[in-house]
């Protein structure tokens, strides 16, 4: 008999800058507010295992759960943030609007390569988990599980919970969290 891995994909709350305007930025007080929330619906389920995002918004999304459980997560580099080709905000940021309207395969080999390291992770999961993670992350995981090339698939909410389950290596879609049009400024 095969163990059922579910994940539960918990973008972050809202940040106290945006993408545009910050690297790292941590939770502002709706985010923390947001994440205690969503830690509160889930508690149910728990403990389970926890995994993050090494970024301070994923970090601080995952500390209700931690503090509930009595756990402490596992930083995940694999489920950061996409890479883009500069690190200065606001030219990022306008890389990132420009490869939200493409697909995959338009990308360059660094970012290829990045979707394909997520996909190994989260396949490779042992366990059912909780993993606080990014909107192009999420989007890459549906994406795979629903067959869907395009970058952006969904459109998940600050501390929504995306479901999904991992048979026989393959990713596939349970349900799709709150969703909500971002902005990538």
């Amino acid at each position: 008999m095969t163990n059922l891995v579910r994940l539960y994909l918990i973008r972050h709350g809202r940040p106290a800058a945006g993408f545009a305007e910050a690297v790292d930025p941590e939770l502002d007080a709706a985010g923390k507010a947001q994440a205690a929330n969503v830690a509160h619906e889930l508690a149910a389920l728990g403990p389970l295992a926890l995994a993050t995002s090494p970024l301070k918004r994923a970090r601080e999304t995952a500390m209700p759960f931690e503090a509930l459980w009595q756990t402490t997560a596992r930083i995940e580099p694999a489920v950061a943030e996409i890479p883009t080709p500069m690190s200065d905000p606001r030219t990022r940021s306008a890389w990132l609007r420009e490869a939200m309207r493409g697909r995959w395969e338009e990308l360059p080999p660094v970012q290829q390569q990045w979707r394909e390291r997520l996909i190994a992770t989260l396949t490779a999961m042992p366990v059912s988990m909780v993993i606080t993670t990014h909107f192009i992350a999420i989007n890459t995981a549906v994406g795979m599980a629903t067959g869907d090339t395009r970058m952006i698939c969904c459109e998940p909410d600050h501390c929504s919970c995306t479901v999904l389950e991992v048979h026989s290596g393959r990713l596939h879609l349970v349900s799709l969290g709150k969703q909500r049009e971002t902005q990538i400024l």
